[in-house]
């Protein structure tokens, strides 16, 4: 049975600009809804997904994060990016989207759910980073990732997604994404345990079903524990993490990249 979020009836609405959330029984669906702007990460959508996930009620067991339209998520948006260096040089409010950021990828990855990201067509820097802030990840055969941060001047800090990433793939592996910025492909994805699975895109409701299933018959507390022991052992690989200093590095490269451009340089920052 499908319910609005948050079910409770003595509890309002969540109003959701950019998502589309609802419960299944015990699996709460996020999915970005913005497939105009290919989903692109703004701080409107980091709001709401940092209410769907503060607000997550105690009984539900699996949350699938899914994107609207032909692809995951392109980014971050480059005009917000560009309105924030445009109202504070010195970085203010990249700062401040980038510490959202990282309680949003916190918030999946210490999630006491399983999360599921479910992908398709491009997921690319910061939509790159969401997906792989998830336990299990599922890719159509069409899906493509890509971390083009250093090709776009930036350095690759957003939602801690490097720790992340060197944990889960390893070090010499991603030292060639980051450093090349290339695209790569979901088969190559599967090979680096970027994605569990790879399946045609028709196929995706199925094989997060299929994942979903047997989780929801686990018992609850033997559900939550694991997940938190999981945690706890793959933790010590990122014990040098310096994602905490992601939004203060982002914020402070483009400042100083703001301050040596030129007035028309400024208005073509990219973020994606």
């Amino acid at each position: 049975m499908t319910a609005a979020l948050p079910p409770s009836a003595d509890s309002t609405p969540l109003v959701l600009k950019t998502l589309h959330a609802y419960r299944q029984g015990a699996v709460l669906h996020i999915e970005l809804n913005t497939p105009e702007q290919g989903n692109a990460v703004t701080d409107a959508m980091l709001d709401d997904l940092l209410a769907v996930l503060d607000g997550q009620e105690p009984e539900v067991r699996v949350v699938v994060l899914s994107s609207a339209g032909p692809d995951f998520c392109l980014g971050g948006d480059r005009t917000e990016l560009a309105r924030h260096l445009a109202e504070d040089p010195a970085g203010g409010g990249i700062r401040t989207s980038g510490t959202k950021a990282r309680r949003v990828c916190e918030a999946l990855t210490t999630n006491p759910a399983v999360t599921i990201a479910k992908v398709q067509g491009k997921a690319i820097g910061a939509g790159f980073a969401l997906a792989l802030a998830c336990d299990l990840r599922v890719g159509a055969d069409n899906a493509t990732f890509r971390l083009p941060e250093l090709a776009l001047g930036l350095p690759t800090a957003w939602g801690g997604l490097l720790p992340r990433l060197l944990s889960e793939v390893g070090a010499a592996r991603v030292r060639e994404l980051v450093l090349t910025s290339r695209a790569f492909t979901a088969h190559e994805a599967l090979s680096l345990s970027v994605l569990q699975s790879v399946v045609p895109p028709h196929d995706l409701d199925t094989a997060v079903t299929a994942w979903a299933k047997p989780i929801l018959r686990r018992p609850v507390a033997a559900l939550r524990v694991t997940k938190a022991l999981l945690h706890a052992h793959t933790a010590p690989a990122r014990l040098a993490d310096a994602s905490a200093l992601d939004s203060e590095l982002m914020a402070s490269v483009l400042a100083q990249a703001h301050y040596t451009q030129s007035p028309r340089q400024r208005r073509t920052v990219p973020l994606d």
